[in-house]
């Protein structure tokens, strides 16, 4: 995960403002009938109480419309949230003005205050960032662990990041790591199935979805519309005809990237959309027209679950049928029963298809639950959602400029000035590389300012009989602290081995150097299909003998050979999946924890035209070559980023 999490930060003896969503269903008494939600955010909260913090809890319940509304109180889920942590939770009858400011200020370490309904306030969902900054001044340090809130920019959600460190909660970080991970890192076999009433409220999902997955199965009413797409009459069953055109874009999409993309083969059929209607199971090629489809059938059940058996992560959104009717939920719990059975990593998300995991008593056996279901929806379509994004990163972007051998000592000053005037104010970091002979003036210009300056490359031994070479005491002596490493020319027109890269990399660290360690494939080990096979020797060999803490200030650039120099740039989509591999590798080597810090960077003919669309997820930052050389287009991709 590319935020903050709550381990990141020291929370002991510091208020924590909490936004968590506890917008759960009452009865008439008042009384909790489902507080899953409430559990959920459980492991947050008792983190915060064992480590000394005050915690200030804020939620929204149902939608009053900006106006106090005594139905939508917060009061008795504070009371019940008291008995699920077996100590008292305080409460305020506001969110923010005097009252809330009281009640926090006198809140000590170890207790929990949970404020009123933000919605009584029209403000908050309007995000106004003044009410964001009344509720900021409750507090020291911002958890975002409302997952099922993050696609709304809200003043709670979004706004209060304005004010105050703001960092995901454990829960926030579970959500983000699985479903992005399905969406950004999949691991393969991946079994995608949707469910639920109309094609039009997962168009977004299928089709982002098209390119990762191996298999898509479809269910629910959905199916009906692209049954109809494949020319098969539907009779009465639900059946978007507007979106008949867009089901057959998508069927020939699937079948385009090669995926296995799965229909009912069987339905069951009623004459009437009724709890106790009579049905009968039919196949495709003997559909009643007088009828209904209202579930998958068994034939249909037997293939779906078929098809989860070899997955190694599996998706489920939506239900296979009508499945509040208990005579039509026979394909859901299939489904569910299949998931659970696949010994895939499994995450399930939406109110059905939950419910139908919870009701077999499957939830043990699900790898991740969602508890979002809007946001759930709009991570997978692959939409920023404004809660997360909003969050402070873990990594600063870093933006690379090696200008290799150009520019005398007075064009490499006049660059590096002009550098520092157009980048001032950044938010990323800027570091440029000049040439040896440039490199001591260049420091000395601008040493303390905005941006930063490095070696582009050092010799393995820190002195001796090594003509032409500079060591690494004497690039540290001039106060460098970046060295790039194993930059694809020094491997290709020099003959550097990953052997002499790993020397390097240890002379680095002895001499007190961040290095920016490059790796990445010919044009011939990109078609002969071992790309991923030596990136990973690179980076394994290469980083020989580094230990964790050396690893923690380590950053790596994904350089193609075949892009340096040449005009090729790879896609968004290739630099990502290889920058993902890189990180996979490094949590291999160093751990998770470690790993989160090492910042990963594309370089390859990287100019300011192309360089904002590496801005993605897995990517921080870029290694720039020639666009290097110009400020206006090397201040132009700083602020692309």
């Amino acid at each position: 995960m590319d935020k903050k999490i709550l381990s990141d930060v020291n929370v002991s003896g510091k208020k924590v403002l909490v936004r968590v969503d506890f917008n759960v269903p009452q009865d008439e008494a008042g009384h909790i009938t489902d507080d899953n939600r409430m559990q959920a955010a459980l492991p947050t909260i008792r983190y915060l109480l064992e480590h000394e913090a005050a915690v200030i809890l804020m939620s929204h319940l149902g939608r009053p419309k900006g106006e106090v509304n005594l139905k939508y109180s917060l009061k008795p889920v504070a009371e019940h949230l008291a008995e699920l942590l077996g100590k008292p939770v305080a409460f305020v009858p506001d969110c923010v003005g005097e009252a809330a400011e009281t009640a926090a200020a006198s809140l000590e370490a170890g207790q929990v205050l949970l404020l009123e309904n933000l919605r009584f306030h029209k403000e908050e969902e309007k995000n106004d960032l003044g009410f964001a900054e009344k509720l900021s001044i409750l507090a020291d340090v911002y958890v975002n662990d409302g997952f099922g809130v993050s696609h709304r920019a809200h003043a709670s959600v979004e706004g209060i990041t304005h004010f105050l460190p703001s960092v995901a909660g454990f829960l926030l970080e579970k959500e983000i790591r699985f479903i992005g991970g399905a969406v950004h890192n999949p691991q393969h076999p991946f079994v995608a199935i949707i469910g639920g009433a109309k094609v039009s409220d997962k168009i977004g999902v299928i089709t982002n979805l098209l390119g990762k997955v191996d298999k898509l199965l479809i269910g629910g009413g959905m199916a009906n519309t692209f049954l109809a797409a494949q020319g098969i009459p539907m009779g009465k069953s639900l059946v978007e005809t507007e979106k008949i055109e867009e089901a057959k874009r998508i069927l020939a999409e699937a079948a385009a990237n090669q995926v296995t993309f799965l229909l009912p083969v069987d339905l069951v059929m009623a004459k009437e959309f009724k709890a106790d209607a009579e049905y009968e199971v039919q196949t495709l090629e003997k559909l009643n027209q007088d009828s209904m489809a209202l579930d998958i059938g068994p034939a249909t059940c037997q293939l779906y679950k078929d098809a989860v058996k070899n997955a190694k992560l599996v998706v489920w959104n939506g239900p296979m049928g009508v499945f509040e009717m208990d005579a039509f939920c026979k394909g859901t719990e299939a489904v569910a029963k299949a998931v659970a059975e696949s010994g895939a990593v499994s995450i399930v998300g939406g109110g059905d298809s939950v419910a139908a995991v919870k009701k077999i008593r499957l939830e043990d056996k699900i790898s991740h639950i969602s508890t979002g279901g809007g946001a759930s929806l709009e991570y997978l379509e692959g939409k920023v959602l404004p809660g997360v994004e909003a969050l402070d990163n873990i990594r600063r972007h870093l933006i690379a400029g090696n200008w290799k051998m150009h520019k005398t000592v007075d064009e490499a000053l006049d660059l590096a000035e002009g550098l520092v005037e157009e980048t001032n104010g950044t938010e990323n970091e800027v570091v440029i590389f000049p040439s040896f002979t440039a490199l001591e003036s260049v420091a000395e210009a601008i040493d303390g300012k905005a941006v930063g300056y490095g070696a582009q490359d050092l010799c393995w031994e820190d002195a001796g009989a090594y003509t032409g070479a500079v060591s690494g005491s004497q690039i540290a002596d001039i106060g460098c602290e970046y060295v790039i490493v194993g930059h694809s020319e020094r491997r290709t027109l020099f003959g550097e081995t990953d052997e002499i890269v790993a020397k390097k990399i240890a002379a680095a660290y002895r001499n007190g150097l961040k290095p920016l360690l490059c790796v990445g494939e010919t044009a011939a080990e990109r078609e002969e299909g071992i790309t991923e096979t030596r990136i990973v020797a690179q980076l394994e060999k290469g980083l020989q003998g580094v230990d964790k803490e050396q690893a923690s200030v380590l950053t790596v650039a994904y350089e193609p050979l075949w892009a340096i120099g040449t005009g090729n740039t790879a896609t968004v989509k290739d630099a990502q999946i290889v920058c993902l591999l890189i990180r996979n590798t490094l949590e291999k080597l160093f751990g998770e924890a470690v790993a989160r810090h090492i910042r990963v960077l594309y370089g390859g003919s990287v100019k300011e035209d192309n360089a904002g669309q590496f801005k993605t997820e897995g990517i921080d930052g870029v290694l720039v070559g020639g666009a290097s050389l110009q400020v206006e287009s090397f201040a132009k991709i700083v602020r692309s980023f």
